[in-house]
């Protein structure tokens, strides 16, 4: 299946912008008359008719609608302080994407080396991820925060697993022990009609680790610490790693 994204939406009809349009009529030679799916970045999957294809717009006629196609049980937000070499940062957002995420934000902590965040690259890059992954909820990306004003504002939140990761020599439990924790504490205090998706946020930081004033003030603010087990692991692989493990430990 080919996936298109507009979220140019009236009604039963739908139009894809310029680059969307030269993607589905010049690239994959898609004709009036022929039939598409596309999401509109919010969690629909739509089964749309080309009806014309004028200019730089093509146009869509809605047949139907799956409105929480491939829903997810949990929320996850991670905020990932960008590596020295960009390349690594994209592919971490590529294959996080990949597997279902739904928010970014490139952290800035005392150790960071990167300051500067491409944000128009990294939002092109995500667009075509989610679309190459068939995925129908296109994830948010912040601007560039520093890591005490995340957790500062993460602080008085509430419903939300707040997870921190980072190497100093302190009591850590493993990513998955405290995703499982997580899970089953919700499960014992709401029945299952009413349990809204496990909202997850994960901090991973530069490579030259969180200063010890921020991992102070992330315990302070309720977060829990993890590891990851014995390997050595550049950002990147810890933040990839971390996704996979709320996959996994989400897959029923």
């Amino acid at each position: 299946m080919e996936l298109f994204f507009t979220n140019n939406i009236e009604g039963d009809r739908a139009t894809l912008d310029a680059g969307e349009s030269l993607h589905c009529t010049k690239v994959m030679r898609h004709n009036t008359g022929e039939r598409i799916n596309f999401t509109d970045g919010a969690g629909g999957l739509y089964l749309a008719e080309i009806i014309s294809t004028q200019g730089k717009e093509t146009r869509l006629q809605i047949i139907s609608c799956d409105r929480e196609y491939q829903k997810r049980d949990y929320y996850l937000h991670m905020a990932v302080a960008p590596t020295k070499n960009p390349d690594r940062y994209e592919w971490f957002i590529e294959k996080a994407v990949e597997l279902g995420i739904d928010e970014i934000t490139p952290l800035e902590g005392e150790h960071s080396q990167k300051r500067v965040f491409k944000k128009e690259r990294a939002e092109r890059l995500i667009l075509s991820a989610m679309k190459q992954s068939l995925k129908t909820r296109l994830p948010v990306l912040n601007p560039m925060t520093k890591a005490s004003a995340l957790i500062t504002d993460y602080k008085q939140r509430e419903g939300w697993t707040k997870l921190i990761g980072h190497c100093r020599e302190s009591h850590r439990e493993s990513i998955t022990t405290l995703i499982e924790q997580s899970k089953k504490q919700r499960g014992d205090n709401y029945p299952p009609q009413i349990l809204a998706p496990q909202k997850i946020l994960v901090m991973i930081g530069p490579e030259g680790d969180f200063s010890v004033s921020e991992i102070e003030l992330a315990t302070h603010s309720g977060f829990l610490a993890f590891h990851m087990g014995e390997s050595r692991m550049r950002t990147e692989t810890a933040a990839l790693t971390a996704v996979s493990a709320v996959y996994l430990g989400h897959i029923n």
